[in-house]
């Protein structure tokens, strides 16, 4: 059984409150008044524009996590245990920040239609080009497409210590080959910015399971190295276009570098066995947190700050924020997540009952036509 990391769970909030503070304080909406959040903040935001960083946080954590929770499970077990996790927060998500933008704050869901609000519920809405109700969820289509890589290796039987290494040193070079190839859809697929995060996050998983071997930490300083160079790339861009602050990547690698010895820390050292009371009920509110935060805390900064000052309105706006996730946390996804999981555990394994019956009734017919 795999015992609760307690510091792991509070160095997901702290990365959900990193990126809050970005969307809040620096990225470059109008939503403070006739200043833009930059010139809101000149100070804090000089700061805060590296909040950027929760977000390669969050997948470097989930390539630990993921492995954590899920190996030596069955693919259905797998299967059942994420859409539990994920979809009972994020209908919640979807249909609240709908119903802002139809409802409540008009203008700003022009360009959304019903249908994109039905297609949104299903979490997949980026893989049919059709645009996300609230931005930051672009992060869960690149989770969903991590989680189907874990599924394809259990169904293959390569979830094992040295299959997994494999896969981690494999998987991100196939995304700067495909790139240089010019494939699109593969490099798409194997998400060539995330994966050396991800990956990275699975090595550490197997140094702390299986403990540590020279060439698990080659394939990790691998990783850390790709991670940096491509991470720097995208956040700097990124921070010039929607912050409009210069950045030079090379600035984000030992930023990124610290993301990885912070984990390394939290889970290979003594630190592991540390625990606070709160920090799992802090990594229970991350997902709303991160859910709900950017839409709903925009329109809530719209409206208070012409009542409050500018620091009564950041801190109400988060403790508002923070106050809905454990709301959703507590009456939806504790009495609904684990239900769900369960039923479509038990739809998987019917699914592949069925196939499986009827593979097998169907052969004899097949061997009597090629024979």
């Amino acid at each position: 059984m795999n015992r609760r990391l307690a510091l792991l769970d509070g160095l997901r909030l702290v990365a959900a409150l990193m990126v809050v503070l970005y969307h809040y304080t620096a990225w470059n909406h109008s939503n403070w008044g006739d200043e833009g959040a930059r010139e809101t903040w000149p100070g804090l935001s000089q700061l805060t524009v590296f909040g950027n960083l929760g977000v390669p946080l969050f997948f470097v954590i989930s390539g630990f996590v993921i492995l954590l929770s899920s190996y030596g499970k069955r693919p259905a077990k797998f299967i059942g245990s994420r859409i539990g996790r994920l979809f009972p927060a994020y209908w919640v998500a979807v249909l609240a920040t709908g119903a802002l933008l139809f409802f409540m704050w008009p203008g700003v869901g022009d360009d959304f239609t019903y249908g994109d609000w039905a297609m949104n519920l299903t979490m997949i809405q980026s893989a049919f080009d059709v645009k996300s109700i609230d931005g930051v969820y672009w992060t869960l289509w690149v989770e969903m497409r991590f989680y189907a890589w874990i599924l394809a290796l259990m169904l293959l039987g390569w979830l094992t210590p040295g299959r997994i290494l494999a896969f981690a040193a494999l998987w991100p070079a196939a995304g700067i080959f495909a790139d240089a190839l010019g494939l699109s859809f593969l490099e798409d697929a194997m998400l060539k910015q995330h994966a050396p995060l991800f990956a990275g996050g699975m090595v550490l998983f197997l140094i702390y399971r299986f403990g540590h071997t020279p060439l698990r930490w080659i394939i990790l300083g691998t990783n850390v190295a790709l991670s940096a160079y491509f991470t720097g790339i995208r956040l700097s861009g990124e921070v010039d276009w929607l912050v409009g602050y210069e950045i030079a990547p090379e600035a984000y690698w030992p930023m990124v570098v610290a993301v990885f010895a912070l984990l390394a820390v939290v889970t290979l050292t003594p630190a592991v066995n540390l625990n606070v009371p709160g920090l799992a009920v802090a990594g229970a509110l991350t997902y709303p947190v991160y859910l709900l935060h950017q839409m709903w805390g925009w329109w809530g900064i719209g409206v208070l700050s012409d009542y409050l000052p500018q620091s009564a309105t950041l801190a109400v706006v988060m403790l508002v924020v923070l106050g809905a996730a454990y709301a959703v946390h507590r009456w939806v996804e504790r009495p609904l997540g684990r239900p769900l999981a369960g039923a479509v555990t038990r739809g998987v394994d019917l699914s592949g009952a069925w196939l499986s019956g009827a593979a097998a009734a169907l052969r004899p017919a097949l061997l009597r036509r090629t024979g």
